[in-house]
């Protein structure tokens, strides 16, 4: 099979490898699509994100859906042939964070795309048989490879108690911004503001769900008294800002990927009584997300801005800097059956 491998960083490189054979209680997929990722972009440029360094080739992507074509022992052949959505962990089933329900945040976890495991931009990966999730035919490939960040928006959505009546500022109208705004939206938010510097991607919310969007170089987010604050930037000034629109015993939830440390108003989380909290991943997001794509209440099909080939792997992962992008998407098509 070809798969597109990031060499060194800045040098994506074409290669052919073995067709992976899927363990007992694996599946073999045909890729369809791959959602790009920042992650991926931060490691295409940087070859690296905090602790997690890229020191060998590494096959990037973890946003997938495709085609089960073979199943390791113990999963019925049935499934050949079913159309998935790829939720990229391996957790260790004894870890105690799995066995607690957390299962996102198992020590022992195979991340797809996270040194040294490699991820989904080939024609042909395995996944554990109960985390390649079907999806009805209504749903497009794209739609179905981009539950995984809209699962990192609905884990986000539940940490900030997001309810009917809800008031949430969301900093940040990136791809996982927007996808918040809609999920959001989707729990009953009443009021959903975004906060951004770019025109562009302020207008990209408001098409996805804000009720007003804002332009933190001209206007304070201070005196908002929203019930939840949703960093998705990684800015340490719009997190310091964030924390002061929030009402007293509200949330704050910190899911943007920003620097490891930086000052935060201490005190205005003590006096407030604020409860603070990251996002790592997600557990238990996919059925939400198959309901929500399913009934309409979030749209993924229209944010797919730029759509390439696995020879234009670099193109897609330098897409984020085009003017109006929202989403870059890898199609994946096997050049010839490897299969027997």
């Amino acid at each position: 099979m070809r798969a597109a491998v990031l060499t060194e960083p800045g040098h994506i490189e074409t290669q052919t490898r073995p067709v992976p054979t899927p363990s007992a209680g694996d599946v073999l997929v045909r890729v369809a699509s791959v959602g790009v990722c920042g992650s991926d972009a931060h490691y295409y440029r940087e070859g690296r994100i905090g602790d997690f360094v890229v020191d060998s080739p590494l096959v990037l992507g973890h946003e997938a859906s495709g085609v089960i074509v073979a199943v390791g022992d113990g999963v019925s052949p049935r499934r050949v042939g079913s159309r998935v959505s790829i939720e990229p962990q391996r957790p260790d089933p004894d870890s105690r964070e799995t066995r607690s329900g957390h299962y996102n945040l198992c020590p022992h976890m195979e991340f797809y795309a996270t040194p040294p495991v490699d991820g989904a931009l080939c024609e042909y990966v395995t996944i554990g048989s109960s985390f390649a999730h079907d999806v009805p035919d209504a749903v497009s490939d794209d739609a179905a490879a981009l539950f995984e960040p809209l699962s990192v928006a609905i884990a986000t959505a539940r940490k900030a108690g997001i309810t009917g009546g809800s008031r949430v500022l969301i900093a940040g109208a990136g791809p996982v911004g927007v996808l918040t705004a809609q999920v959001a939206r989707a729990f009953g938010a009443t009021e959903i503001l975004v906060s951004d510097i770019s025109a562009d991607r302020r207008a990209n919310a408001t098409r996805y769900g804000a009720t007003r969007v804002i332009d933190p170089a001209a206007e304070s987010v201070h005196d908002l008294d929203v019930d939840a604050f949703i960093d998705a930037s990684g800015a340490p000034r719009a997190v310091q800002d964030g924390m002061r629109a929030v009402r007293p015993a509200g949330r704050v939830v910190l899911v943007g990927m920003g620097g490891d440390e930086y000052p935060i108003p201490v005190s205005v989380i003590q006096n407030r009584e604020l409860w603070v909290t990251g996002v790592f991943r997600y557990a238990d997001t996919w059925p939400t997300a198959l309901e929500l794509v399913r009934t309409g209440r979030v749209e993924l099909d229209s944010m797919v801005t730029g759509r390439f080939d696995l020879d234009h792997v670099e193109d897609a992962l330098n897409h984020d800097r085009t003017d109006g992008s929202i989403k870059a998407v890898v199609t994946v098509t096997p050049s010839q059956e490897t299969l027997s």
